[in-house]
């Protein structure tokens, strides 16, 4: 039994549905800039390329700007419809989902860019519809782009700390994830449980690695 476990079933929790919003939302981002000419593309690669290279406080003080309780995308909503997003769970979900965003997109685009025209255009004289050719083609095609994607961007996610620290607020029992547990274990000189807490984060993170590395080689 490790040191303390509250912080692996909320990490896993918050991994779980930043994974589910990269496959949605992600995917979605992907599907565009591969296939879609829109004037907004370039700026909807770079929107989502930021978290790349923007430091993650700078980034995460952004995303306090417009999520918090007075936040400028919160003001303009009613204040029914205003959920309470910082220093909750929901927090570290968003942290999560936008640390691996880029990490989802980039591979998964590529992955729709490259299947064959031919492939859609025989679809099309076959009578499928254009959703019908998404989920019969496409999806089938790009499913490994997918997957790598969402792997990249869990384990992003995993190993989060800035964002977290800026949108979660590290709040013990509450928002303290695998990532910030192991900061506050060190800060304290509990260097035994961060070794532990390592050890469990290493355990997760390396398969992801080496699966990434043998579907490389396939």
């Amino acid at each position: 039994m490790f040191c303390t476990s509250a912080p692996v079933w909320l990490t896993a929790q918050v991994i779980g549905w930043s994974l589910l919003l990269q496959l949605v939302i992600g995917g979605a981002i992907s599907w565009q800039l591969a296939r879609r000419k829109w004037a907004g593309n370039p700026w909807l690669d770079v929107l989502v390329t930021l978290p790349l290279v923007f430091p993650p406080i700078v980034l995460g003080y952004a995303i306090l700007l417009l999520l918090g309780r007075h936040g400028w995308l919160m003001q303009a909503l009613p204040h029914w419809m205003q959920p309470e997003v910082i220093f909750t769970p929901a927090g570290l979900v968003v942290a999560a989902f936008v640390a691996g965003l880029p990490l989802m997109v980039k591979p998964t685009q590529n992955a729709f860019a490259s299947t064959p025209s031919s492939l859609r255009e025989a679809a099309a004289t076959f009578g499928l519809s254009a959703w019908q050719i998404f989920w019969r083609v496409e999806l089938p095609l790009a499913r490994r782009g997918i997957a790598a994607g969402l792997m990249l961007a869990g384990g992003r996610g995993l190993g989060e700390v800035g964002l977290s620290l800026m949108l979660g607020g590290n709040i013990v029992g509450r928002t303290e994830t695998l990532s910030l547990a192991i900061f506050n274990q060190v800060l304290d000189g509990n260097l035994a449980c961060a070794n532990q807490l390592s050890l469990l984060l290493c355990v997760l993170v390396i398969p992801v690695f080496l699966m990434l590395r043998r579907w490389g080689s396939l």
